[in-house]
């Protein structure tokens, strides 16, 4: 662990907690000036993505970055070349001199024939910042769509901000910001502030057909719940395990639809919130006759992101009333069940009472039989002592034996069967002094 001036250790993450602040400075930028900024989806991963600006440095024979590099910028012709790494995408800004005139050919810029992307482009912009002339002004409403045209002034007035949101002959997006007076370093917090607007409203954007793709699918998954319910309503108890099955398969359809668009949702009301701060930021003053960013984008974004937040909720509602749909059924189920064990301990409890009458009929079988075999043992033992000489009767020995012998062997049985009986009582009362004292 390293330390600092005073000598006290170091956080592992104190260096990139404050270099965050840094990490993507706003360009000092002189009048008149053209930046073009390349946005690309890098679905290869940080390494593909790190591997393309290595290449494209390396071929001007200059050391590549690091690969946990979040920006780089280098010379490139008569102008820079930016880069910076996002979570999902990375951007390519490069600013050079101002054609002859606006929206005029661009010379000097790398994404020509040799450039290979490191992944799809998702967001492409054309800012020119122009000294106010009226030339300018009059030249760029001619270009730009009078229908989508937003013209508003920002800066306190020191500049003007036009575009029409549309993309050009190359696919980009073209802005002009109209000079009349900013210093370098508003120039660049300025155009800055352009760029990652059409950029992140791009982004943001994403989420739109997402929510499209999953809205026919979660009326699917609706209309099948209200059958499912109106069955219930009509007390369909036989189809209960039917109907459990039914939801608990559009339960899991709806959490993986849920799960597919947790990440995009999230994004596009990340994205969204940078575009509003964005505007906010402008401080735009309406300019008569056109409309201003903010309110043209709140009136063609905002719409698409409260689908996507309509879905989301959709599907949330949904998911709750699929759960409560189940715990209904379950209810049904668990009371059939009952209803099953109610009827299973009942005929348990027949059996064990056919089963004691049948032991008891036994028992008093068992006595005469015992009673039979000692009474037996009594004459053989009366006959001995017969013919040992002693006056005795065998016979009458034998009969007076048998009530004696059948009282004794009942006794004997009786006396069993109870003690058996007390254990068992004393078993059941020390199991419900245990429950009493079970924490």
């Amino acid at each position: 662990m390293s330390r600092g001036s005073f000598g006290f250790p170091v956080a592992p993450q104190r260096a990139k907690a404050l270099g965050e602040i840094h990490a993507r400075p706003s360009p000092l930028l002189e009048t008149p000036r053209v930046i073009v900024q390349l946005a690309f989806m890098t679905d290869g991963g940080a390494s593909v993505d790190h591997a393309v600006l290595a290449d494209l440095i390396r071929a001007r024979g200059l050391s590549a970055p690091q690969k946990d590099a979040r920006h780089h910028t280098l010379s490139w012709g008569q102008g820079m070349l930016r880069w910076e790494r996002h979570t999902e995408f990375s951007t390519y800004a490069w600013e050079g001199p101002v054609p002859d005139r606006f929206d005029g050919e661009l010379v000097g810029h790398p994404f020509g024939d040799g450039f290979n992307p490191p992944g799809s482009l998702i967001s492409g912009v054309r800012l020119e910042i122009r000294k106010w002339t009226d030339e300018e002004e009059a030249q760029a409403i001619r270009i730009f769509d009078p229908s989508s045209l937003c013209y508003s002034l920002v800066e306190d007035g020191r500049a003007a901000a036009l575009t029409d949101f549309r993309q050009d002959k190359d696919g980009l997006t073209r802005i002009l910001v109209l000079d009349k007076g900013l210093s370098p370093a508003r120039a660049g917090a300025l155009t800055q502030r352009l760029i990652e607007i059409e950029t992140y409203r791009t982004l943001a954007m994403l989420g739109l057909p997402q929510a499209q793709t999953l809205s026919p699918e979660i009326r699917r998954i609706e209309d099948r719940l209200t059958e499912i319910t109106q069955k219930m309503r009509e007390n369909a108890r036989e189809d209960a395990d039917a109907m459990l099955t039914d939801i608990t398969r559009l339960a899991a359809e709806l959490e993986a639809n849920a799960a597919a668009g947790l990440y995009r949702f999230g994004a596009s009301r990340a994205y969204d919130g940078i575009v509003l701060e964005r505007i906010k930021a402008l401080h735009e003053q309406a300019v008569p006759g056109y409309d201003t960013w903010g309110a043209f984008l709140e009136r063609r974004v905002a719409p698409a992101m409260r689908t996507c937040r309509s879905v989301e909720e959709r599907q949330v509602n949904l998911s709750r009333k699929l759960a409560r749909a189940t715990q209904l059924l379950r209810s049904w189920i668990d009371v059939e069940l009952e209803k099953q064990n109610s009827a299973l301990l009942h005929s348990m409890n027949r059996r064990a009472k056919l089963q004691l009458r049948l032991q008891q009929t036994v028992e008093g079988l068992s006595v005469a039989a015992i009673s039979y075999y000692v009474v037996g043992l009594v004459s053989y033992l009366a006959k001995a002592l017969s013919d040992l000489g002693l006056p005795i009767d065998p016979a009458l020995v034998t009969g007076l034996s048998v009530p004696v012998v059948v009282l004794v062997i009942f006794l004997i049985v009786r006396g069993i069967r109870q003690h058996h009986r007390r254990e068992d009582e004393d078993a059941a009362k020390g199991k419900a002094s245990d429950g009493d004292y079970d924490i």
